[in-house]
């Protein structure tokens, strides 16, 4: 069995990460700002969860030890710069940050979360944050695997309204409309988390697309 250490494991697809984590029998554990999920489901207990700021390493380094994998699914669709959240520090700089701690711990893998676009009306520092982060993991010695989902729906996604979740899961299930779509095809939460847990076991240093991760998830 594997260590995971899932940052942001208790967001919308980090807690997917978990589920299936736990549900195979490994040892995993969460560093994110919330901390413990309110969830009444069994698999919540099978995490070890610490509340701390990402950005201060020292809060959470000791998480990492004896880890074999770690994914990054920390990201945001808003941003709020009073508070300190803005793209290029939380879709960037905390990807970058988590990825550094974990070459430091000697970790064999990593897995990051990135985007196939930039969502509509959204600044381009989005995706310009994330394709930097990307590229400075790749230079590190780490088995780096970064995937590229279109947009996610599913139960509890706070990012988008729900009429907007809706439609995505419509068009996802519509074949001939989500076929024509190519990178920008809906997926769903368990399908991403699912092949994010799947790259966290096998790391083979790549870039998964839409179709690619579809195919993972299996």
């Amino acid at each position: 069995m594997s260590t995971l250490l899932v940052v942001g494991g208790s967001g919308f697809i980090g807690r997917g990460v978990c589920r299936f984590a736990v549900r195979d029998g490994h040892e995993v554990r969460s560093v994110s700002r919330g901390g413990r999920p309110d969830l009444a489901a069994d698999w919540v207990d099978g995490v070890s969860w610490t509340s701390a700021d990402l950005f201060r390493p020292n809060a959470w380094r000791d998480r990492l030890d004896g880890v074999d994998a770690v994914v990054h699914a920390v990201g945001t669709l808003t941003e709020a710069p009073t508070d300190g959240v803005t793209f290029e520090r939380v879709n960037g700089d905390a990807a970058l940050l988590a990825a550094l701690e974990a070459e430091r711990a000697g970790v064999d893998a990593f897995v990051f979360l990135s985007a196939a676009g930039k969502p509509p009306g959204v600044r381009n520092a989005f995706l310009t944050a994330k394709r930097r982060a990307e590229t400075g993991i790749a230079d590190l010695d780490l088995d780096a695997v970064t995937l590229r989902p279109g947009p996610v729906y599913g139960e509890g996604q706070p990012h988008v309204p729900g009429v907007v979740d809706r439609l995505l899961r419509f068009v996802a299930s519509a074949r001939p409309i989500a076929s024509r779509l190519g990178e920008s095809r809906p997926l769903s939460v368990d399908t991403v988390a699912r092949a994010t847990y799947r790259a966290a076991l096998d790391p083979d240093e790549r870039l998964l697309d839409v179709g690619d991760i579809r195919e993972l998830a299996g």
